[in-house]
Parts: structure tokens; C-alpha cells; sequence
């Protein structure tokens, strides 16, 4: 049986020591076009390792690049989950940072699935993982939804109803955020070298006239965006930001995100921010949907 949701939701979580350099953020930063306007504006907070910050996305990608050596290869198998490789889509992803990601350092990754719903002619697995530092303290924890074609049909649960929906009115601000024609061949430095994002004839047979940039670039992008656009160039300001992933981009398109504020301040001083990015090249086809950020006021 390809799935068995209780075995998988019992099994212990796998557990990996990663670790990761100054070279490696500046890397992810630089894939995201940090210091693209360098005559103007060389983001050296982002871009120089004198006073360095890390965007919080950083962490997607933290123990898998330069200083890593070959990436692990990606895979959908664990106890209770055996399903095929080319069935399996990314379909959104969750982040919430604990406190700032320092520039260099180790940390602890406890992996393990969170959830299995039934959706009938597919499955949505949710996986999360928890990122400690060498204090034993919390610094990231990630979740992952991927969707498995053809898996469903192992229960009769299809999950929680999840309802969002964009404000009735005009979004608060708009953030166009350029991405270059080799921004997937950077990006893929970060270690996912799926051929999908630079091999022109893999693209085709995947249904794409061409490479597409990777989901977590877009999402990076639109974190990045944030930060510039809304957080005065904060990067810790930016403490949390799930999204489903919708359609793709490709390279040398752009990304237009619309934001709106979700009400007040709470009282621990976090906004709510609702955001839907879409490619104003293919009348704004939708990129990323179902997004929230969670910001410091």
C-alpha cells in the first residue's frame, strides 16, 4: 500500500545535523537579485559579509548548499509514505522564524509528516520540520505540502476545509519584483539542480516551452520584495510567510505582489499581512495564492 497514514504519522522523525557559511547566504541572496541596482543601491547588508543579515527564507535552503557538498536527493519515501517521484508536486509552503537566522552556523533538523489527507484522486502529505540550534533553542520551523497524484483513495478524511480569500478592495501596496533570464541558473546553486530549471529539452518534456524558475525561488522573491517594499529593509521584521503555489514563472518575467493589511497590530506586536502574486507578462496569471506574512510592526 503505497500510503498508510497512521504508520506515517507515528514513525519517528529523521534527524540530520546541517551547517552553512557566510558564502552560502551571500549565494541565496545574490540568486534572489540582492545588489541587482549595485550602482545605486549594493544592498550590503545582504550582500557583504561586513554586518550581513540573512532573509528568513534562507532557512529552505540552509544545509543543502556550497558548504554542503552534493545536495540529498529529493525523495517521497519514508515510513507509511511510498509513492512515485514523478506524481509529486510541490504545492505550497510554510516557514515561521523563531528568532534572526544567524549568517553562519549548525543546527539540528527534525523531519517528519504531519499530515496525510485523503483528497480523493491525489494525496496531500504535509511535512515539517524543526530547526534547533546548538543551544538547544529553537530557530526555524518549516511545512511542506506536497501533492501526490494518483495516491488518494487510502481513507476517507480529505482534511479541514481551508478557506481564504483576497480583500474585497484595493490592495494595500503592489511590489513588482524583475527576475533575469539566468535567475533559475542561480538559484539552482542553492543546491536543487533539477534539470527542470536549466535543461531546455527537459522543460519540453515536462510540458514547459522552456526552463521555469524553482517555486522556492518565487517564493523567495516575493519574501525579498517584503522586506524592500514593506519592512524598511528588515529582514527580522519578516517572521513568518506561507503560500500554496499556483503556476509558474519564467525566467526574465516578473512577479507583481499585491499585499493588504489584515487588520490591527496584536498585542505581541505581529501584523498579518494577506498577499497573491501573479506574472503581469501573462495577464496576471496567478504564481502564488492562499499567502500570508507574519511581520513586527
Amino acid at each position: 500500500m503505497p500510503i498508510d497514514r497512521d504508520k506515517a504519522l507515528r514513525a519517528d522523525p529523521s534527524v540530520r545535523e546541517i551547517r552553512w557559511t557566510t558564502r552560502d547566504v551571500l549565494l541565496y541572496h545574490l540568486s534572489l537579485g540582492a545588489g541587482a541596482a549595485a550602482a545605486t543601491d549594493p544592498e550590503p547588508h545582504l550582500t557583504y559579509e561586513k554586518g550581513l543579515t540573512v532573509l528568513p527564507t534562507f532557512a529552505l535552503v540552509a544545509g543543502t548548499g556550497i558548504s554542503a557538498g552534493e545536495a540529498p536527493a529529493p525523495g517521497a519515501r519514508m515510513p507509511g509514505i511510498d509513492v512515485d517521484l514523478h506524481a509529486v508536486l510541490h504545492a505550497g509552503q510554510g516557514l515561521q522564524v523563531h528568532r534572526p537566522l544567524p549568517a553562519s552556523g549548525t543546527a539540528t533538523l527534525r523531519s517528519r509528516v504531519a499530515e496525510v489527507w485523503d483528497k480523493g484522486k491525489a494525496a496531500l502529505v504535509v511535512l515539517e520540520s524543526a530547526a534547533t540550534g546548538p543551544d538547544g533553542e529553537p530557530l526555524w520551523t518549516t511545512t511542506t505540502r506536497v501533492w501526490a497524484r494518483g495516491e488518494g483513495g487510502f481513507s476517507q478524511d480529505p482534511g479541514p476545509e481551508e478557506h481564504w480569500a483576497a480583500p474585497q478592495r484595493p490592495a494595500d501596496t503592489v511590489l513588482t519584483t524583475a527576475t533575469a533570464p539566468q535567475q533559475a541558473l542561480w538559484y539552482r546553486l542553492n543546491g536543487d539542480l533539477n534539470p527542470l530549471h536549466a535543461d531546455p529539452a527537459f522543460a519540453r518534456t515536462a510540458g514547459f516551452e522552456r526552463p521555469i524558475l524553482h517555486g522556492l525561488a518565487s517564493y523567495g522573491l516575493v519574501a525579498k520584495a517584503l522586506v524592500d517594499g514593506v519592512l524598511d529593509g528588515d529582514v527580522t521584521r519578516l517572521t513568518g510567510l506561507a503560500v500554496r503555489f499556483a503556476g509558474p514563472l519564467v525566467p526574465g518575467e516578473s512577479i507583481a505582489t499585491s499585499v493588504w493589511r489584515d487588520g490591527p497590530p496584536a498585542d505581541d506586536g505581529t501584523e498579518r499581512l494577506l498577499l497573491h502574486a501573479a506574472c503581469p507578462e501573462r495577464d496576471g496569471a496567478p504564481v502564488l495564492t492562499h499567502a500570508t506574512a507574519t511581520v513586527r510592526s
